[in-house]
């Protein structure tokens, strides 16, 4: 069976827009977390967010910015350093076997509810022309793949919270089957908007804003956690096939050894750990490694009273009584959705390349019911880390689980 390996990495996030600042950043639980002041006009609340402070003018000419939704520049931005850090050029031949698999949850969602602004708001009659390609949800992909030129397989995925996990996983096993050499692989989310930020506020699973400080208000596994904290970005990752990657020289970040999924089939929002661990059973499997191999798990910690007592359990239920040690890097920059499975492959592989477990930062007052090893007292030296295991469960109860270890 082919091997794949990741070459190449970049990110859009709330604490770095680029992999060294994102990398410092987590490993420092530096909180990109801020208070959003609410607007009263269509009845939104103050509340905890986590935004890109992103200059569009850096990236793209104001006709490109223009045509192309938020998402997609947060896309198009973490490809662009993904492709300088693996140093990947593409031939005419090569491009027929090279592929995009992208995951995002809402897709070009502010250029959607700009539209219906201008039709129900503003009663003008008229919307933009390009509303549907840049509100459509396989825009990014599109758009990544005509930037390289890439003309082999492209699919979307929008599976909630699990979305750019299944997109990677998916990627994995394209190149494994040999239908590819090269995948960009990785997710974006741009859900800012008020309509969004009033429904979740609607549904009462968002954290309650910290008093002291905003930027503390996400606290997973904590006994005061009051729950998530929506965020924006994106993600992007070169895979490549081993033989492929060694022959031109190319950098190594690790090996991309296994995924599993799994349906709950029990609740649209209430996670469930038998699934959790069919997903972590799975994607151990894949990579042909053992719960005892793994050294780090980066959990799906979202800091909901019920999600991170039943990942706890599920992960009780799959390494016994020797779970490694486990982080949320949620934390510090928020819940990416669609992009949360990529973000936090990502917090892995840095986690693995470092040999230095992320914290989950402000787990202040430990909840017993959550009774596991949470790097809680600061970022920790892991010498001679060998695999991480990377955790995605969504709404709708679709879990999706990564492997990475280390290359050799």
């Amino acid at each position: 069976m082919r091997r794949v390996v990741v070459t190449g990495a970049g990110v859009v996030s709330p604490i770095g827009q680029d992999i060294a600042g994102f990398s410092e950043a987590m490993i420092a639980g530096r909180s990109g977390l801020r208070l959003h002041p609410g607007d009263p006009e269509v009845s939104l609340e103050p509340l905890v967010v986590g935004p890109v402070e992103f200059d569009s003018t850096r990236h793209f000419s104001k006709p490109q910015a223009k045509q192309l939704d938020r998402v997609v520049q947060f896309s198009l931005v973490a490809l662009r350093e993904a492709v300088r850090n693996a140093g990947l050029e593409l031939n005419e031949e090569e491009r027929d076997r090279a592929g995009v698999y992208w995951g995002t949850g809402l897709g070009g969602i502010h250029s959607l509810e700009d539209g219906y602004v201008q039709l129900l708001r503003e009663k003008t009659g008229r919307v933009r022309p390009l509303i549907v390609v840049m509100g459509m949800t396989n825009a990014a992909a599109g758009h990544i793949s005509m930037e390289l030129g890439l003309r082999g397989p492209s699919q979307t995925i929008s599976n909630a919270c699990a979305s750019s996990a299944m997109a990677i996983g998916e990627g994995l096993r394209t190149i494994r089957r040999g239908d590819a050499d090269v995948v960009v692989v990785g997710g974006s989310e741009a859900l800012l908007t008020p309509p969004m930020m009033r429904g979740w506020q609607m549904m009462g699973t968002l954290a309650r804003t910290d008093p002291a400080d905003p930027a503390r208000s996400c606290k997973p596994f904590s006994a005061d956690r009051s729950g998530l904290v929506l965020a924006e970005g994106a993600v992007a990752l070169i895979l490549e096939d081993e033989e492929r990657a060694r022959r031109r020289g190319a950098p190594i970040l690790a090996e991309l050894a296994g995924y599993g999924s799994s349906s709950d089939a029990t609740h649209l929002s209430k996670p469930d750990a038998a699934g959790q661990v069919r997903a972590m059973r799975a994607a151990l499997r894949d990579a042909g490694l053992a719960p005892a191999d793994i050294g780090y798990v980066n959990a799906h910690g979202t800091a909901t009273e019920v999600g991170d007592v039943v990942e706890t359990q599920a992960l009780r239920q799959l390494f016994g009584d020797r779970v490694p040690p486990v982080s949320s890097t949620k934390a510090v920059h928020g819940h990416l959705l669609g992009a949360a499975g990529a973000i936090e492959f990502l917090a892995s592989l840095l986690a693995l390349g470092l040999e230095m477990l992320p914290p989950t930062a402000h787990l202040d007052h430990p909840d017993p019911a959550c009774d596991l090893d949470y790097v809680a007292a600061g970022a920790r030296a892991a010498k001679g880390l060998n695999a991480v295991l990377s955790n995605s469960f969504a709404f709708g109860g679709s879990n999706a689980v990564l492997v990475a270890r280390r290359y050799s």
